[in-house]
């Protein structure tokens, strides 16, 4: 029997790329679902597949976690069996643009911020005090290679992403003492719709960043974050970075040549 069965399993950013792999993932290992994300059409959609799938019990919760005080709410209104969260994967984020610091947009700072940031904070503060009173749960954060090192264009954005990185271990620290594990995942190029939100909505500069490599798949990080949920109660995986083969650093990458 899967360690996750029955198991209440919180994801952000479910309606999408490694949200919704990581949904279609865990409802294959029995656990019980909350789907949280904006798009609420996407999220139902989604819901329909697990459930015809799996029968997997699920509950959606219509959320933007920028919105602090929605978040807060929703999630404290969570009816048994879903307000137990066992697992909590926080993995909503996303990047805007690739301009020089000098030259950036405050919005886009400000959107990366407010939701790699302040949205990670407000949904484990909603969260982890239900897990210590139970005395089980496992926070699970999307990280990024670019919370490792930092790139030309890519400042604020790695900057959100050291953030999640110190975040995770100060968590984790804070943690100690408790049955409470925590874990990031922190993917290199990973073709999702990052890119195409990154360059709100240029689909061809986005398919441009993975052309000639073969970047890593929604489902190749799922792998890494079922790894660290199923692990045995006293096994904490602490951070897993993964890249493509093709890629040895957030700036060097080896792509084929057209001729090949």
């Amino acid at each position: 029997m899967s360690r996750l069965a029955d198991r209440v399993v919180l994801i952000t950013g479910a309606s999408s790329g490694i949200g919704a792999a990581c949904a279609r993932a865990f409802a294959a290992e029995g656990a019980v679902l909350v789907l949280a994300a904006r798009r609420r059409e996407r999220l139902e959609a989604l819901a329909a597949e697990l459930r015809a799938a799996h029968r997997t019990q699920i509950e959606l919760v219509t959320l933007d976690v920028r919105e602090e005080a929605a978040v807060t709410s929703a999630l404290a209104a969570l009816r048994p069996p879903f307000h137990a969260v066992d697992v909590l994967i926080n993995n909503a984020g996303l990047s805007r643009g690739m301009s020089k610091l000098h030259e950036g947009a405050s919005d886009d700072w400000h959107e990366m911020i407010d939701t790699n940031i302040k949205g990670l904070l407000t949904v484990t503060r909603a969260i982890v005090p239900g897990m210590v009173e139970r005395g089980r749960g496992h926070v699970i954060n999307l990280g990024s290679l670019a919370g490792h090192e930092v790139y030309p264009g890519g400042a604020v954005y790695c900057a959100t992403k050291h953030a999640v990185r110190a975040l995770s271990r100060g968590l984790r620290m804070d943690l100690l003492g408790t049955p409470i594990r925590v874990s990031s995942v922190d993917p290199g190029m990973v073709e999702t719709e990052f890119s195409v939100v990154r360059f709100h909505g240029d689909e061809a500069r986005a398919q441009k960043i993975y052309e000639g490599l073969d970047p890593l798949v929604a489902e190749d990080i799922t792998d890494a974050i079922l790894y660290c949920a199923t692990r045995p109660v006293h096994v904490n995986i602490d951070d897993i970075v993964m890249m493509p083969v093709a890629q040895a650093s957030t700036t060097l990458n080896h792509r084929r040549s057209k001729a090949t």
